[in-house]
């Protein structure tokens, strides 16, 4: 569903050689599968899901989702991807505030042209299979930090998209809350069978992926875990 081609990125840096932050990275993600992309800042994780999410044009490369160049789509058309096919899930918590779970998690629905009672009928089921069932009228500051990121997974998958750009989600939040965000976002995101690509400093997050890489200085490297984790499932994670 996903694939990056030999992707580069360089940046320049006054009149000296240009920093690489992406170096000639190629991955694959299938529908359904969750790959985690494991490394610390300043690694190229986010330059990397930029260009995936055809915010950041590649140096060289292409980047691939369904078959189709994202890469070189105008930027019309970008916007098109990210709004329909695209849910990208970001560790900054943006909630409207004084807005309710359900208005906020129908926004992108809203954006792509449902009527607020369809974005909201249809956003439904999926707060409530994220465990947010009674808590659709609260308002965004009447919801912990979890709760929240839950939100904002239901508004990512809330156009039924075929990719899932996650950044950080769990950032924000503590060892609990995050165990219980990334379990909620591998099953529902294997349920609707979407290609999430992860990208992560957080060491448990291996334990919920189906492949681990590493990402150093731009270029995938061999996944060496810092701590044992094990996966809510109980089974320690398997990378590479």
């Amino acid at each position: 569903m996903l694939e990056l081609r030999d992707l580069v990125k360089l940046y320049p840096v006054g009149d000296g050689e240009p920093v690489h932050a992406v170096d000639g990275v190629s991955l694959r993600v299938a529908a359904g599968e969750l790959v985690a992309l494991y490394g610390p800042s300043g690694s190229g994780k986010t330059t990397l899901l930029m260009m995936a999410a055809a915010l950041l044009a590649p140096d060289r490369g292409a980047v691939l989702v369904g078959g189709r160049e994202v890469s070189s789509l105008s930027a019309g058309e970008a916007a098109s991807y990210r709004l329909r096919e695209l849910g990208f899930v970001r560790q900054s918590l943006e909630l409207l505030p004084g807005a309710s779970a359900l208005d906020n998690a129908a926004l992108k629905l809203l954006g792509a042209g449902a009527t607020p009672r369809q974005a909201k009928r249809d956003v439904v089921p999926l707060l409530k299979q994220l465990g947010l069932d009674g808590r659709y009228g609260h308002r965004a500051e009447q919801l912990s930090m979890g709760e929240r990121q839950r939100v904002m997974i239901a508004r990512a998958l809330s156009t039924d998209p075929k990719l899932v750009l996650a950044d950080e989600p769990t950032g924000s939040l503590d060892t609990v809350r995050g165990r219980e965000v990334l379990e909620l976002l591998a099953g529902v995101c294997r349920e609707r069978e979407v290609a999430t690509l992860l990208v992560t400093h957080d060491p448990q997050a291996a334990g919920y992926a189906d492949r681990v890489h590493a990402l150093r200085d731009g270029r995938l490297v061999e996944y060496e875990p810092d701590l044992a984790w094990v996966s809510a499932a109980g089974r320690p994670e398997v990378a590479r």
